[in-house]
């Protein structure tokens, strides 16, 4: 009996055989893809060649659809290239990589979000102060913090990964999840784990302060104003409110679904001739005939 502690390559289970089915997912799919990115590179162009939407608002705007095409295209084109295979491997480092784009996408994307928040609440809180309180110097700097953040962060949380001892490779996912990766593994998880709730507390509880604040004083200037003061209130903030709770739900749904992911492993689909797989544990049958 063979017990696997180095993995080279995952198998995705979530995907199903799609039979003809396949090329109407693949269009499907290679359609939003061309959607998101027509239309976040052109409001992109439209922000840098519009002299007059160089405000921080837009500045802050144009940070999140260049994170937009940064986190889709780390998605998009291997959910495509899945959609036309028959096996859904990928190997350990290709996998180690989607995790860190796609985890520092939504670490950017949330952090954005809040600073957005604020941006908003200097604009309806403080008006007349708007302009010495946010300039477009300091929403370069918040832009450049965050980023800067979220990499060095997940860059952290790569090293941990890759240390581990793995010895199953199913993850029933379709896409690499950092969390999926870990249950994985049959060494030592206590510092994964722990850094791991650190950075979701860093990453979500921090973001959430100055936005809960941000709309708890917005919601008292829309309630003592008056209805110009109101309306312009919601339509400056329902954009940005729209796009918050759009992520968020996505989150927590993407969170749930990876925390009830059953993983167990598989044989290899190579060379799975006299290959019995039972409980994480591979076995020789062959082998152990002779």
């Amino acid at each position: 009996m063979l017990n696997s502690t180095s993995v080279f390559y995952f198998i995705l289970g979530a995907y199903f055989p799609f039979g003809n089915l396949r090329y109407l997912y693949f269009l499907l799919t290679g359609l939003l893809y061309v959607v998101v990115v027509v239309v976040n590179v052109s409001l992109i162009v439209v922000i840098c060649m519009n002299r007059s939407l160089h405000e921080p608002m837009y500045v802050l705007l144009c940070s999140l659809f260049v994170n937009e095409l940064y986190g889709s295209t780390a998605l998009f084109p291997f959910l495509l290239l899945q959609i036309l295979s028959d096996v859904h491997t990928v190997s350990a480092s290709f996998c180690f990589l989607q995790i860190f784009c796609v985890y520092t996408y939504g670490a950017i994307e949330y952090m954005n979000l809040a600073v957005m928040s604020y941006d908003r609440y200097l604009a309806i809180c403080h008006p007349l102060q708007y302009h010495t309180r946010m300039t477009c110097h300091r929403a370069f700097v918040w832009i450049a913090a965050l980023w800067f953040y979220s990499v060095v962060k997940f860059l952290i949380t790569l090293s941990l990964n890759m240390r581990l001892a793995l010895c199953r490779n199913l993850i029933n996912s379709l896409y690499c999840q950092n969390y999926l990766v870990v249950k994985l593994a049959c060494s030592d998880t206590r510092i994964n784990n722990i850094y791991g709730l650190f950075g979701i507390v860093v990453s979500v509880v921090v973001p959430l302060v100055p936005i809960l604040f941000s709309y708890m004083k917005i919601l008292q200037v829309c309630f003592s104003g008056c209805r110009q003061t109101r309306q312009k209130a919601v339509s400056t903030c329902t954009p940005h409110l729209v796009s918050l709770l759009n992520f968020s739900f996505g989150c927590c749904f993407e969170i749930l679904q990876s925390r009830s992911a059953n993983c167990t492993n598989i044989c290899s689909p190579e060379d799975g001739a006299g290959i019995i797989c039972t409980d994480g544990f591979t076995t020789d049958t062959n082998h152990s005939a002779r």
